[in-house]
């Protein structure tokens, strides 16, 4: 299906499979608009997808709030493993990765019902008029259960990353999206078992050259 009908399933607040291209990680998340998370939701992406459950925000959201690239809190550490920073991955790219956060108002912050409610309140934040850095300080902890990415240009990186973000922009929606890898077997979930899945469960599967 076309990137037409995959941004109207986003502004319905649905579900998508995003595959990413065979030449870079050759994998299929399923992500959606963070405003239309439930602790259902997040069931879904447990059990049904099975991978780290992220969300992806814009650079101007990490710019107003501080929010770093993790590689840079490593390297700002000025101890030994600020050598473990990661410059390219093993597919070529620089790491998304920010910080793992909790809101303060979750117990464990592993559950559904705790992750959902984290999600939610980053999206109240992302969605403010003026999010600023105290508002983030002070509502969440780190290292948490929810992790967060920060989004660069399409230029410089093709990730799910910025694909879902380009989605979220061409369906008039804030720069918070939900994705989570789908795995199978031990192994990444191939481009046709993700196909068969969005079959099956009657959701759009989109790959990212048609959003480039």
């Amino acid at each position: 299906m076309g990137i037409e009908k995959a941004v109207a399933e986003l502004k319905k607040g649905n579900m998508i499979v995003l595959f990413d291209d065979d030449r870079r990680e050759a994998e299929a998340d399923i992500i959606f608009h963070a405003k239309y998370v439930t602790p259902e939701r997040i069931g879904v992406l447990r059990k049904d997808a099975g991978g780290l459950i992220c969300v992806a925000l814009t650079d101007a959201f990490a710019a107003k709030t501080g929010l770093p690239f993790y590689t840079d809190v490593l390297v700002a550490s000025c101890l030994p493993i600020g050598r473990m920073a990661c410059g390219k991955t093993a597919y070529g790219d620089r790491p998304a990765f920010s910080l793992s956060v909790n809101h303060k108002d979750v117990y464990t912050g592993i559950t559904d019902q705790d992750r959902a409610l984290t999600i939610r309140k980053i999206t109240e934040l992302a969605e403010s008029t003026t999010p600023e850095a105290k508002g983030f300080v002070e509502n969440f902890y780190s290292p948490g259960h929810v992790f967060l990415l920060i989004g660069r240009t399409l230029e410089h990186r093709k990730g799910h990353t910025e694909l879902s973000l380009e989605l979220a922009k061409k369906a008039g929606l804030s720069g918070v999206m939900v994705l989570c890898e789908m795995l199978g077997n031990g192994k990444a979930l191939s481009k046709k078992e993700a196909e068969a899945y969005a079959k099956k469960n009657k959701i759009v599967f989109l790959e990212g050259q048609a959003v480039w």
